[in-house]
């Protein structure tokens, strides 16, 4: 054998799982990527990304995102970049939808620091947001900002640093069992390891044909718009945010570099059919509406973004990762639906101990793949 695990893919979670194994488990580690290191096509990539344990989704991902946040502080204190800064995330929308209901009991039932405001007190405090009407926010203070591109560096230079071998510009062609273990064949050759880690995003089940009909490929196309006033919308004073106001989903992040606020809708660009159609530009017609609704919300920020830039991910038909044993001795991270960034050290612990045979830390039985049966 090669190795002890081999990851394919280096995107967040798997150069995440990486760190893991070779620096914590100490164990020998091939990475494998299909492009350059540190490349934008995946679902990280994007400059800025919300870190909230204010959970939209559900309180019971609480537990599992404190312990993502603790990593991401340890990946940051062993390093040379600021990885995550705390600056809050303020969920604005009616007490009575599901996902501040889900937020609420996040903060209480796991006693997150936090504050609710009510109609008024947001006007005031954050008057950057507008048509607030019957609206509560609350403001999750354990909530930040990731920056993903140094973040998955910084893991690959961990991993690097505790022995790890990582190899891109090597699609995968195969994998495979062989006596004791698999083969990973690429196009710079082959590598046998006593089991793998497929993190691939949205290129998964090009790899594992059983993945096909849970995954759906969508374009993530993120927006970045000048503000009339940067001071308004500095950290110190412009929380990350999520809105939403009946049909409308909105994030946005401060302006981390002084000039320009990322904002915009999270999964509403339809869907494609593999990660190869993905459409990189976007006409301005396209824009128009995320820009409309940008500006009708935050009426600081223009109607028209300043720039933007496009990526995929792929999401399951529940919205959660798919996460354990495909295969004998594959293990499988994917489908993170959106929201799988700001937990990716705790999804890459999750691959590391899978693919080690380890006791995990958290119930994971409901990312199982067996869960859409077949």
């Amino acid at each position: 054998m090669d190795a002890d695990v081999i990851v394919v893919g280096l995107g967040s979670v798997g150069s995440m799982a990486c760190w893991r194994l070779a620096e914590v488990h100490g164990a020998q580690v091939i990475g494998v990527e299909q492009y350059a290191l540190g490349h934008d096509a995946g679902g990280s990539a994007g400059e800025s990304r919300l870190f909230r344990t204010g959970y939209h989704e559900s309180p019971e991902y609480v537990p599992m995102l404190l312990q993502a946040r603790e990593l991401w502080q340890e990946l940051e204190r062993g390093g040379r970049r600021v990885l995550f800064q705390t600056t809050g995330v303020l969920s604005i929308g009616s007490p009575a939808i599901a996902p501040m209901r889900n937020v609420l009991a996040s903060v209480t039932e796991h006693e997150i620091p936090h504050e609710v405001l009510d109609a008024a007190e947001l006007r005031s405090r954050f008057p950057q947001h507008g048509s607030i009407t019957d609206e509560i926010g609350v403001l999750d203070r354990l909530g930040g900002v990731l920056r993903p591109e140094p973040a998955v560096r910084e893991a690959q230079r961990r991993a690097r640093q505790a022995g790890a071998e990582l190899i891109d510009n090597a699609p995968v062609t195969g994998i495979e069992d062989v006596p004791g273990g698999v083969r990973v064949s690429t196009a710079r050759g082959s590598r046998t390891a006593k089991s793998v880690v497929v993190t691939a995003g949205a290129w998964a089940a090009q790899l594992l044909p059983e993945l096909r009909e849970l995954l759906e490929i969508r374009p993530l196309v993120l927006t970045w718009f000048a503000p009339e006033d940067p001071a308004a919308f500095a950290p110190e004073v412009f929380p990350g945010f999520i809105r939403d106001l009946g049909d409308v989903h909105l994030f946005g992040i401060p302006s981390v570099d002084g000039a320009l606020v990322k904002a915009g809708w999270a999964d509403n660009w339809g869907s494609i059919g593999e990660p190869g159609q993905l459409v990189r530009f976007r006409e301005p017609r396209e824009l128009a509406g995320v820009g409309a609704q940008v500006h009708e919300l935050v009426p600081g920020l223009p109607a028209h973004p300043s720039r933007h830039s496009a990526h995929v991910d792929a999401y399951t038909p529940d919205r959660r990762a798919v996460i354990g044993a495909v295969q004998p001795g594959v293990v499988v991270v994917a489908g993170l639906s959106g929201h799988g960034f700001k937990l990716a050290p705790a999804f890459g612990e999750i691959a590391a101990r899978s693919a080690l045979g380890l006791p995990q830390q958290h119930d994971i039985s409901r990312f199982s793949p067996a869960r859409f049966g077949g």
